[in-house]
């Protein structure tokens, strides 16, 4: 029995990835196609790449159109998706690639977000220790930021197996420009952009900075300081993150590689890269992969790891994807089999 999937905000970046991995998914028949602003235009004229679903033609973002489904992919700006939601019905599976559901923390979200808190819903980082126990069965879940798929894949092993103090923890990530979404910007001209790099959000106020102590400070149970710093790198796609943190005395090289081995062995997605060989984003091109480096300064006594994602594909709807199948008992990595495109 094939499962109904209806896909919002499919004129835009993250919707248009969760297509191309659905369209490949052998277990699920996609429903409706639904956009904003694109709504009425041919699918194939705002995603050329989605060949098989191109004559399709994008519907009304709309209760209506998203509700008889048995899983809806909210692919929708931050703080448009909490309204939807809360109309759909119960027993429909509610996948919110959007920030609205992600914040424990009220106060937080309000901070960064400027708008009344949604409610927190299940984590869809299926890596992390515990999540997946969370995600079986589950009617609703939050797909985690970009940054933060990278940066608590990064350093989660070392927090939850105690090996980390919880301050001074410094986060610098180098992201590719669909993160930005697909709005023009002059900022995101290729003019602008080839050829040069820039930080934004500088000292603590981009969004994603409550999302990563949050999540590092479920791993290590007790709260958890980050001092994030993104930076706008000339690539569309990607995201490598170095992560930094001081190690507790009498830890040394050996036990934080065992550490992260420990967590990360058997994983289908996130893989400890051979000693002596480092990230890069462009094999994770395209793909749910997560590739992860670490190494101990010893001279300052810190861990150092450094993190490459897709951030459309890990960072976005391959998580998504992979939270869907978890949570509806399919096996984990279908519709996910792409490896990563280079060069």
């Amino acid at each position: 029995m094939s499962i109904s999937v209806a896909v919002s905000g499919a004129s835009g970046y993250a919707g248009g990835e969760v297509l191309r991995l659905l369209a490949t998914h052998p277990g699920v028949t996609i429903g409706a196609i639904t956009a904003h602003s694109n709504a009425g235009a041919r699918l194939g004229s705002v995603q050329p790449q989605l060949h098989t679903l191109g004559d399709r033609i994008l519907e009304e973002t709309s209760v209506e159109n998203l509700a008889g489904h048995d899983v809806v992919f909210l692919a929708l700006p931050h703080g448009a998706s909490a309204e939807i939601a809360a109309q759909l019905p119960e027993g429909t599976l509610v996948i919110d690639a959007g920030a609205d559901h992600r914040l424990v923390d009220a106060a937080a979200w309000e901070k960064f977000y400027g708008s009344p808190h949604a409610g927190t819903w299940p984590y869809g980082l299926p890596e992390l220790p515990g999540q997946r126990e969370k995600l079986r069965g589950s009617k609703r879940i939050a797909v985690p930021g970009c940054y933060p798929t990278s940066a608590l894949l990064a350093l989660t092993p070392g927090f939850a197996a105690g090996m980390l103090e919880p301050q001074d923890v410094v986060i610098v990530s180098a992201s590719g420009t669909s993160g930005a979404g697909k709005a023009a910007k002059v900022n995101l001209l290729g003019s602008e952009v080839m050829g040069s790099m820039s930080p934004y959000g500088v000292g603590g106020g981009h969004r994603h900075t409550p999302e990563i102590e949050q999540g590092l400070g479920n791993a290590a149970g007790e709260p958890v300081t980050v001092s994030f710093t993104p930076t706008l790198a000339p690539m569309s796609r990607g995201i490598l993150t170095t992560a930094t943190a001081r190690v507790r005395p009498g830890v040394g090289a050996e036990e934080l590689r065992a550490a992260w081995q420990d967590i990360y062995e058997n994983e289908t997605f996130v893989h400890l890269l051979p000693e002596g060989q480092w990230p890069t984003t462009k094999s994770v091109q395209g793909s749910n992969h997560a590739v992860l480096q670490l190494a101990y300064d010893a001279h300052t006594g810190r861990v150092i790891v450094s993190a490459a994602i897709d951030n459309l594909t890990k960072g976005t709807a391959g998580g998504a994807v992979q939270s869907m199948n978890i949570a509806l008992g399919l096996d984990e990595s279908l519709g996910l089999a792409q490896l990563g495109v280079a060069p």
